[in-house]
């Protein structure tokens, strides 16, 4: 398909607008060109569109993301269309019109851009043409805007109703260069794809200087006293304070990823006099209210308010909201409606300090977010020149319980076992913390990558994906401060922690007598108080998350194993072990699983080993470095040697969901040391 000309003009043009966040929001919008192929059963030319099919975003649209179809065919579908009470079936009937094999799923827009008269055809959802949409009096404001080069289509939920509305304008309006879709959005179209990309910028841009130069001031209204943002470092620590609390008002029909937005639009809408009345109004756009719900939850408290007060009118709120969603559903379900997919909110704001998101993932929980921003924009340019009117309640149900929509959740692949879990790994710059970071990214877990080496904690996040995956934060386990800057981090990046691992370690092999106390103090320090003071600060957020969570601990099998010259890193190795049991007991009411895992002679890829301590254990048995690992697998049962990822391995079991009523458990990885074992 790419090395057709039309095909190829539709993607960089497809790029061009999707890489301008005014044009259309990440994955909205479609895009389509028609022209000729060559048949390859007849060897003829054959009239083809090529459309951007389901899913799938305009500024990184591959030729994979294509749908290819045959013109002929899909324009014949108008003979045997049964009407808008059955368009729903025509979905299933554009794949019979499909040209060859692979490309995407044909979208519900597939019908807009093949029955309109064009060969180049733009659908988008720039939030300058939605305001114009969303405004009460849209038609009026449309004509003054435009005058007859873009004609108001009403709103009529995306279909195949849809496409024959904008055909039959289209025809109406020869002068006509494209139209503002009541509640939704614009269509533009052209003979070129160049001229059809002018026409799309020409409304957007024309758009945004009318309700630049019409738009009255202060649109939000005056500024609520005390409602004003707080200083940047404030609403951080504030936003740090409420997010595990805000997570669990998101989690409680299913756990969700979090992610936190203090930029100047959401802290300036939520400062002024409106935000309550046009919140409660939610979004418009169904690609805006699929992903942010029908409306958010507002915190109705100045940043002002003592936290527990703030925590417990979340509370409130969320019950009320939980009941108010229910009812919603009920207002509007029909007996065939899918099952009410959950009622908590996926957007809630907070005066003072910014908008949390929620999704299954990072990803989608960012995008809401900027989906909530777009409706904040389309807001403020409705209300700028008249007053933002969103499609019905009804309207909005039927596009959210919409079957085809269910049916495209249905056909999502299987979460992943640690999806929407967020871990935060100590030590998680190399050798073992390394591969625990990348096994729990492997199994859907969201990461925070913790490490003294800040550089190298940098290096993994980035191997693991980047910021919608893992982030890197430097951090010394031996410092409280740095412990609790840490999981602010974690709870700023993904919403809040359920899955720590202390693996952060140091060994210095010395006998008895030529420890220092500088050796033993330093062991303890970063080991044993550091997996404490860790935990502690993990069980902090997980309490307040209320959905449980995992503590493990990568103790060794020298907690158990007497061996030689090793007394500062054994005796604070066993005091780890013994963490466990204690909180494993006191953090059960709580649903908080407390696990260690017990490794043995890790070498390969070991941060520890590399510094000095191979070295010296080789030393120890008398045998060379670099046969240390041969070494230490010889003396085990299983003649095995025991490598990073095998740790990983015991991790994820350990947390996996397979376990999920073990706790005050070790699991030794050290491929058979009878020594070691535990009875």
């Amino acid at each position: 398909m790419a090395t057709n000309t039309e095909a190829a003009a539709l993607l960089a043009r497809s790029h061009r607008l999707g890489a301008d966040p005014r044009n259309t929001n990440y994955a909205g919008g479609n895009t389509s060109a028609k022209g000729t192929d060559t048949d390859p059963v007849t060897g003829g030319d054959v009239e083809l569109m090529w459309v951007k099919g389901s899913g799938g975003d305009l500024g990184t649209l591959t030729e994979a993301g294509l749908a290819a179809l045959r013109l002929d065919r899909l324009r014949a579908l108008t003979d045997v269309y049964p009407g808008v009470e059955r368009e729903d079936e025509m979905v299933a009937a554009f794949d019979y019109c499909l040209h060859g094999k692979g490309g995407a799923a044909p979208s519900i827009d597939t019908a807009m851009h093949g029955l309109v008269d064009a060969a180049h055809v733009d659908h988008l959802h720039p939030d300058s043409g939605i305001a114009l949409a969303c405004a009460a009096d849209g038609e009026k404001l449309t004509a003054e805007c435009f005058g007859d080069t873009v004609v108001w289509v009403p709103w009529r939920r995306p279909g195949f109703q849809l496409g024959l509305d904008i055909a039959a304008v289209k025809k109406a309006n020869p002068q006509a260069v494209g139209c503002v879709l009541g509640g939704h959005g614009i269509t533009a179209w052209g003979d070129t794809s160049e001229e059809c990309e002018r026409n799309s910028l020409h409304i957007i841009r024309t758009a945004e200087a009318f309700l630049a130069e019409r738009g009255r001031p202060e649109p939000f209204g005056p500024v609520i006293e005390g409602y004003e943002a707080l200083s940047g470092e404030e609403r951080r620590e504030r936003a740090a304070a409420l997010a595990p609390y805000v997570r669990a008002v998101a989690s409680q029909d299913r756990p969700q990823v979090g992610h936190f937005d203090d930029s100047d639009a959401v802290l300036d809408f939520l400062a002024r006099a409106e935000h309550p009345r046009l919140a409660a109004l939610g979004t418009s756009c169904p690609d805006h209210f699929l992903r942010t719900k029908v409306r958010p939850l507002v915190l109705d408290l100045p940043p002002s308010a003592p936290l527990d007060e703030a925590v417990a009118r979340l509370k409130e709120l969320h019950a009320a909201y939980r009941e108010e969603y229910a009812a919603y559903y009920a207002r509007h379900a029909e007996p065939d409606s899918p099952a009410m997919r959950g009622a908590d909110p996926a957007i809630v704001l907070v005066p003072g300090v910014g908008m949390f998101s929620f999704g299954k993932d990072k990803q989608t929980a960012r995008v809401a977010g900027e989906f909530y921003i777009n409706a904040i924009n389309v807001m403020r340019g409705a209300e700028a020149v008249s007053t933002y009117a969103p499609i019905e309640e009804s309207e909005k149900f039927r596009i959210e319980y919409w079957a085809l929509e269910e049916a495209k959740l249905q056909r999502m692949p299987k979460p992943k076992p640690l999806a929407t879990r967020v871990a935060l790994v100590t030590g998680a710059g190399s050798g073992i913390g390394r591969a625990i970071a990348q096994r729990l990214v492997a199994e859907g877990a969201c990461v925070v990558v913790a490490d003294l080496n800040g550089e190298n904690a940098e290096r993994v996040a980035e191997e693991l994906g980047g910021s919608d995956k893992a982030v890197a934060v430097t951090v010394d386990v031996t410092s409280e401060e740095q412990i609790v800057g840490a999981f602010k981090a974690a709870v700023l990046a993904f919403g809040g922690v359920d899955l720590v691992v202390n693996n952060a370690g140091i060994s210095i092999s010395k006998p008895l007598l030529e420890t220092s106390a500088k050796d033993w103090d330093l062991q303890h320090d970063i080991m044993a108080r550091g997996s404490f003071l860790v935990s502690r600060e993990a069980a902090r957020v997980m309490t307040a998350q209320e959905l449980g969570g995992d503590i493990v601990y990568i103790a060794s099998k020298n907690a158990v194993f007497a061996g030689p010259n090793n007394i500062a890193y054994s005796a604070t190795k066993a005091d780890q072990a013994h963490q466990v049991r204690l909180l494993a007991a006191e953090l059960g009411e709580h649903g908080i699983r407390v696990n260690g895992v017990n490794p043995d002679g890790v070498v390969r890829g070991s941060g520890i080993f590399a510094g000095g301590w191979g070295a010296k254990r080789a030393a120890v048995y008398g045998v060379p470095e670099e046969k240390l690992g041969e070494f230490y697998a010889q003396r085990t049962l299983l003649k095995r040697e025991v490598l990073p990822e095998h740790v990983a391995n015991a991790v994820f079991a350990l947390t996996g969901g397979d376990l999920t009523h073990t706790t005050g458990l070790h699991v030794p990885v050290d491929a058979g040391v009878a020594a070691a074992f535990l009875r």
